[in-house]
């Protein structure tokens, strides 16, 4: 089993989860704890733009690691 492509298929997974919460922001995430810490430092837009960032890094190592 190549280790790498799974954990390249998680991190594109988590990628694509992250910039899924980015966009729809459903409220049982966007409510919890960290989110709300987020939500609290860099304001509403600031914390949508880290999420799709931050997704769009994990997309892009994940699709990396699956070609690698």
């Amino acid at each position: 089993m190549n280790w790498l492509a799974l954990v390249g298929v998680l991190a594109a997974a988590y990628g694509l989860f992250a910039i899924y919460t980015a966009l729809k922001k459903p409220e049982k995430i966007w409510n919890m704890g960290k989110v709300q810490g987020f939500v609290k430092r860099f304001g509403e837009n600031g914390t949508t733009i880290w999420f799709c960032v931050f997704g769009l890094i994990l997309l892009g190592v994940g699709i990396w690691l699956i070609v690698k």
